[in-house]
């Protein structure tokens, strides 16, 4: 019997080593994904100002697990036949699978955003607006991000980072002067983190001024050329560089769609779908956020429900099914970076400066322990800590504790 887990983001690799030890031994265990390494994605925005960073959050596959890995492109996948087929091999046949292929960036058909813009999902993108970045600073230009969710807001900390840093070696003695630079924030909502709770909104919003990024909320995009971005109130927007991190849709392989699929994650009898490849409603109902810790925790219980129905079909048993586990989310509060400095909600505190990083670094340092990348765990933790070394004299990253209203 074979099982197939397609993608090796979060959601499939934890799903992949949960199952390496719970499968029975007569199951084959397949994985496939378009690349050779998994990318600790909350951390691809520090490859950004920091391109060293790259080798401490890539690990090859073939380190991390010990089941049959296929390096291919998935290009569609019919869940109810069992058949993943993949770009430049033979098709992929399961008994039992599980859709792990994660999200893609969703660029609304806005006219020209797709060939204007760089998105933030893969190592080239993050490289490409690196590249692009250090010329716009030359250039005294603007850069817009489009999206102030938490990809957004870290994307806009690194690039205000990237210039205060830039400044500092342009003055020799620890000073910004001879950087000139204009870094603007676009939500089509009427805050930064929209979707999260007003203190953590308001502490973000905060940590953003501080390092002289300019938000503007109510802001929808209409249309962009190689020059001008359009508003809907007609305005026109000057850029230099555009940075899109504006919402989600699925991969190409689901024909972009999103497919909703309940608390035991079953998106048909033999094939389940985890993490932000799908829009899951957990056991009470409520929609979950597309998130690293959510994707963490299905593969869990996905991990338990391939078990129960691989032993079920090895054992040949008629009549009913076995019964699935239900994910139901609970959230273990909310990390994001700001250049140097963090916001952190934990239940209804927030935390700025040095213990927000530090609460964010041993989180990451924690997922790469997990899955056995203890080596880039401790160089992770080395060049995070490094990071609050350099930024340590501006008032962001003193440590506080703000708003501890819900």
């Amino acid at each position: 019997m074979r099982v197939a887990v397609l993608g090796a983001g979060y959601a499939g690799l934890t799903l992949a080593r949960k199952l390496e030890s719970s499968l029975p031994e007569s199951a084959d265990l397949v994985v496939v994904d378009e690349s050779e390494d998994h990318v600790v994605q909350h951390e691809l925005h520090r490859v950004v100002r920091r391109p060293a960073v790259e080798d401490e959050i890539s690990i090859p596959l073939t380190d991390l697990l010990d089941c049959e890995v296929r390096q291919a492109a998935v290009t569609s996948v019919d869940p109810e036949a069992g058949v993943a087929r993949l770009d430049g091999a033979d098709d992929l046949d399961y008994d039992v699978g599980a859709i792990c292929l994660g999200a893609e960036t969703a660029f609304y058909d806005i006219p020209g955003l797709r060939e204007h813009a760089t998105p933030l999902k893969r190592l080239e993108h993050a490289r490409e607006i690196r590249e692009r970045y250090l010329d716009v600073l030359d250039e005294g230009g603007r850069v817009v991000v489009g999206g102030a969710g938490l990809s957004g807001v870290q994307v806009a900390g690194e690039l205000a980072a990237m210039a205060r840093e830039r400044g500092n070696e342009t003055a020799g003695d620890g000073g910004t002067a001879g950087v000139d630079h204009d870094i603007l924030l676009l939500e089509q909502l009427d805050s930064v983190a929209p979707s999260f709770p007003e203190a953590f909104q308001r502490a973000v919003a905060d940590q953003l001024g501080q390092r002289g990024v300019e938000i503007r909320t109510e802001t929808t995009v209409e249309a962009v050329d190689g020059e001008t971005i359009t508003v809907a109130d007609g305005a026109d927007l000057s850029y230099d560089q555009l940075v899109w991190t504006g919402g989600l849709q699925g991969p190409s392989a689901l024909d972009d769609e999103r497919p909703v699929v309940r608390s035991d994650l079953r998106l048909a009898d033999d094939t389940f779908a985890v993490g932000d490849v799908a829009r899951v409603v957990d056991t009470d109902g409520e929609p979950v956020p597309a998130s690293a810790q959510a994707a963490i925790r299905e593969a869990g219980v996905a991990a338990e429900n391939v078990t129960a129905l691989v032993e079920h079909r090895l054992a040949g048993a008629a009549g009913f099914e076995p019964r699935l586990d239900r994910y139901t989310f609970d959230s273990l509060g909310w990390l994001v970076s700001v250049g140097d400095g963090a916001v952190a909600q934990v239940g209804d505190g927030v935390l700025t400066g040095q213990a927000a990083l530090a609460l964010k670094t041993s989180v990451g340092a924690g997922y790469l322990g997990s899955v056995g990348a203890v080596e880039n765990a401790v160089e992770l933790v080395q060049s995070e800590l490094g990071l609050a070394a350099d930024g340590a004299d501006d008032d962001a990253s003193d440590p506080e504790a703000v708003d501890t209203e819900p």
